[in-house]
């Protein structure tokens, strides 16, 4: 990812012409490393996202911002004190380092008024969003950093805010470039990229390794460069100042063949060719909003249902293991029918055969009369051989049997387990995750919670409803309890369902209305249907559709299992913009 100094540059100018004179109406904070300040100015309200997460630090306005949690955090409650009314009126770069300083005019306690500071430092595992007075002196922080883990710059309240150390690098834009691309040539043990990294303030690895594909077309080491390289090597630096100066811009995001987002850039990047496929922006904020959504909302509900995604997983190992057990068994007593002919053709032949054996050679009239030979117990009467066949017969037959139902329930509890896994990666909401953990205390795989009356607190979410471009009403279950009741009980006749072909995924239903549903309208159900499955990610999606009375739903089911026999089938690939279009939400 290539939030680099250079991007932020960029949307620090974008974010001064919506943000600046915007004043703070809410403060949230969604996660222990993430804030959302509520904005509203004189052209609109707007969320202003500020994350410290290792993996995603950034700042951007949001069209997603996350669940405020019910009751919020100490420092939460002080942000909202000290920054809850105040207007913003700057943010600052300094340099071209990934650090934003974002100035505030609010009032304090008695009225007066103060100057206080928000410093918001993109570093990766080190990031931090740190609140200061007008002197400088810290209030508090998102990460409080102590002795004991950095002697050389401490984040403590009442400590001075100290910027990070600089690193010593050319700022591009105030530097001659062929004074920055001699010393670029200096590092003959390195390659072009890495070079420009060392050197070139504000640049990330993708960044340079575009500028060396530009100018080598490839990224070979600096004392490889030939004459006309190291001329291209300036060009290429002349075209990032220039971009620079003039905020002569593309933002770009490349996405994978199934979708996932990849990379992200202020300019084209053309070192992949067609290997990734690319999106263009007009607002870097909505680039970063989309970029991070997915992959945000992953990890809130990674932390929101740690215990059941554990629970799920460790259900699904064991079942797993149970019913790789049973049909492993289920294929032995395929070896039946052999116990059988033993048995019978020791009966056939007890005149002949004597006590003290260790085997029965006999004619196997089943086979044309080959001879098969049949182990036999010498302690036990041919009589008695035969009936110990005849006994594991029938034990196996009844094994079979038994072992069929079994292996169907097994299979049966995996497909649900799974449709949960799928539901649950899909929840925006704590109440989402309540609601599932509640399935699954009825279905028997946790306890219930529902002693502390926390069942009955809370209404049952409505599903999820979108209006298509022909006005019907499509309607999508958010979990398998919700499904059944979309597909069983609230469909009518005339209705249309919709699920992804044996992909685990919500239920999608078209309300008719008494009216003749257009294509049109189907396939933008399909595209939902595609989009809230776990197929989310992919390309061309089966998904089925059949007028919901065909719906049956087998006596002893799990919640959201139904079957159908009359269908159509229509392909598609799921896609966020068009869902979020047509969100009637």
């Amino acid at each position: 990812m290539a939030l680099d100094g250079i991007f932020l540059h960029f949307l620090i100018e974008e974010l001064e012409k919506t943000v600046v004179g915007s004043r703070v109406e809410k403060l949230h904070q969604t996660a222990k490393d993430e804030l959302v300040l509520y904005l509203r100015s004189r052209s609109g309200a707007y969320k202003l996202l500020l994350s410290a997460n290792a993996n995603s630090p950034r700042l951007n306005l949001t069209g997603h911002a996350p669940e405020n949690p019910k009751k919020p955090t100490m420092l939460c409650m002080l942000f909202r004190k000290h920054l809850q009314g105040a207007v913003i009126t700057g943010l600052e770069q300094t340099g071209l380092d990934r650090c934003v300083k974002m100035i505030f005019d609010g009032t304090n306690e008695i009225g007066d008024r103060v100057r206080l500071f928000i410093y918001l430092e993109i570093m990766a595992k080190h990031s931090n969003i740190i609140l200061t007075d007008g002197e400088g002196r810290i209030i508090d922080s998102v990460k409080r950093v102590d002795a004991l883990q950095s002697s050389v710059r401490q984040v403590l309240p009442g400590l001075e805010y100290v910027l990070p150390p600089q690193q010593d690098k050319i700022d591009i834009r105030t530097e001659d470039i062929e004074d920055i691309c001699n010393k670029i040539l200096l590092n003959k043990n390195k390659k072009v990229s890495a070079a420009i990294l060392s050197v070139v303030q504000g640049t990330s690895p993708l960044l340079c390794r575009e500028l060396s594909h530009r100018c080598c077309s490839g990224d070979p080491g600096v004392e490889e460069l030939n004459d006309l390289e190291k001329t291209g090597l300036k060009k290429s630096l002349e075209f990032l100042k220039n971009t620079l100066v003039n905020a002569s811009i593309r933002p770009v995001m490349l996405k994978c063949e199934d979708g996932k987002p990849y990379e992200f850039c202020f300019i084209d990047v053309t070192q992949y060719g067609s290997l990734y496929s690319k999106k263009n922006y007009d607002s870097l904020s909505l680039l970063l909003d989309d970029f991070y959504y997915e992959k945000d909302r992953l990890d809130r509900t990674r932390q929101r249902a740690a215990d059941l995604i554990r629970t799920l997983n460790s259900a699904t190992v064991r079942i797993a293991k149970k019913l790789s057990a049973r049909q492993a068994e289920f294929e032995r007593c395929g070896d039946k029918e052999a116990l059988r002919i033993n048995a019978e053709l020791i009966n056939a032949n007890l005149h002949r055969l004597e006590k003290g054996s260790y085997y029965y050679d006999l004619e196997n009239y089943y086979d044309n009369n080959n001879i098969l030979r049949i182990k036999a117990d010498p302690a036990l009467s041919p009589k008695e051989n035969a009936q110990k066949y005849y006994k594991e017969y029938k034990k196996a037959k009844t094994a079979e049997q038994l072992l069929v139902e079994l292996i169907d329930a097994g299979e049966q509890e995996l497909q649900y387990l799974e449709t949960v896994s799928d539901a649950l990666s899909r929840t925006d909401t704590q109440l989402e995750i309540s609601e599932i953990r509640e399935e699954l205390a009825q279905q028997g795989f946790i306890k219930s919670r529902s002693k502390n009356g926390e069942a009955k607190k809370n209404k049952p979410l409505p599903p999820l409803r979108y209006i298509s471009s022909d006005g019907f009403t499509i309607y999508v279950g958010r979990n398998n309890v919700q499904n059944d009741k979309l597909s069983l009980k609230t469909a009518r006749g005339g209705d249309l369902w919709l699920h992804t072909q044996k992909i685990p995924g919500s239920h999608v239903i078209i309300s008719a209305e008494n009216r003749e549903i257009p294509d049109s309208t189907i396939e933008q159900a399909a595209v939902i249907a595609a989009y809230h499955s776990r197929a989310r990610q992919s390309a061309l999606v089966p998904v089925d559709y059949t007028p919901a009375k065909n719906l049956k739903k087998p006596n002893g089911a799990k919640p959201g299992k139904v079957i159908y026999h009359i269908y159509n089938t229509v392909i598609v690939n799921p896609d966020r913009e068009l869902v979020e279009r047509l969100s009637a939400e």
